[in-house]
């Protein structure tokens, strides 16, 4: 014998929704029209950065080199003498005293000080001319696929 099922029978009783699967998971794509742009101009600047840092650490092992009194006739030294005679910017008779070690001390110091304010002048620059006002301080970017 059947007999009623009580829930189907109250006219009362609550209606139950049928339940649906979850959704599946989706993927929202972000539209950026200045990725390139932005991609392009921390490129410069890394660019930038790297060679003013290179030849700031040119200058500090002449330094070095000097101060240690590295022999002069060693490969090493020469190369790294002769190069930093390259990027003193014209700097190497600026100040004169009377110690030898102290005049490329300053010399040089402030040859390599200079490269750094120049390479930290110029991604400035760039970025404060190539990105969007709202986009010059980007530092991290998360792109969403």
């Amino acid at each position: 014998m059947n007999m009623p099922d009580p829930d189907r029978s109250d006219p009362t009783r609550r209606i139950r929704p049928i339940e649906e699967p979850a959704p599946a998971a989706f993927e929202e794509g972000v539209v950026d029209p200045d990725r390139g742009r932005i991609r392009v101009v921390t490129i410069i600047c890394t660019v930038i950065t790297v060679v003013s840092a290179l030849f700031a650490i040119v200058l500090a092992l002449h330094i070095v080199f000097v101060l240690g009194e590295a022999n002069p006739r060693n490969g090493f030294a020469s190369f790294v003498d002769s190069w930093s005679a390259a990027v003193s910017l014209g700097l190497r008779g600026l100040f004169t005293p009377g110690d030898a070690k102290l005049q490329v001390l300053l010399n040089d110091g402030l040859a390599a000080l200079a490269w750094l304010a120049i390479g930290a002048f110029l991604t400035y620059l760039v970025r404060r001319l190539a990105l969007p006002a709202g986009r010059r301080a980007v530092r991290y970017r998360r792109v969403v696929r």
